[in-house]
């Protein structure tokens, strides 16, 4: 595991992130030419998906704005605090992973086609493994908290991060010190 992190840690940031947006693009511009009619079942399946990818995909905007520490002026993502609550209180990567991932899904089961599974399956491989660096640079900004951080959340999984979730606040850990 050490060497899989040293040799991500040695690609240039941001490399899989972006070979991995280009499929996904290619995946959803290929759909709208190679549809086929999926089961009404599945193609609906599908769009839950997509609309459930839209939530981790702004959730995380409003969240940093408002607790990351952000300036006015700056980009969302430059967060100067550690943010654990909200959508980051379930999954680690809202964005750059759980959305990933449903945009992904949601494209091949609507698009019902062999080339939108491979693309989307090749994406979601890369925006998993770039989960890695990020959670590297986010160990190297914010230090121990993190770590315990990633003990707590899970990295993309948000069904268990729910389930996690609701456990705790039904019980939440004794903080006796």
């Amino acid at each position: 595991m050490q060497r899989f992190q040293e040799s991500l840690q040695s690609l240039p940031p941001f490399l899989l992130s972006s070979v991995g947006g280009a499929l996904t693009i290619a995946q959803i511009a290929l759909a709208f030419f190679l549809h086929r009619d999926a089961p009404d079942a599945i193609e609906w399946l599908g769009w839950i998906c997509l609309w459930i990818s839209a939530i981790f995909g702004v959730l995380p905007i409003l969240t940093f704005r408002r607790l990351g520490g952000v300036s006015e002026d700056e980009s969302y993502i430059n967060t100067t605090k550690l943010v654990d609550t909200g959508i980051y209180a379930v999954v680690r990567h809202p964005q750059g992973a759980t959305a990933w991932f449903l945009i992904c899904l949601g494209v091949m089961l609507v698009a019902w086609h062999w080339s939108s599974v491979v693309l989307g399956l090749l994406s979601m491989a890369l925006a998993y493994v770039d989960t890695f660096s990020m959670d590297q640079r986010c160990i190297e900004k914010f230090g121990d908290a993190y770590r315990q951080y990633m003990a707590r959340v899970p990295r993309l999984n948000f069904v268990v991060g729910l389930f996690r979730l609701v456990l705790w606040q039904r019980s939440p850990p004794d903080h006796k010190g």
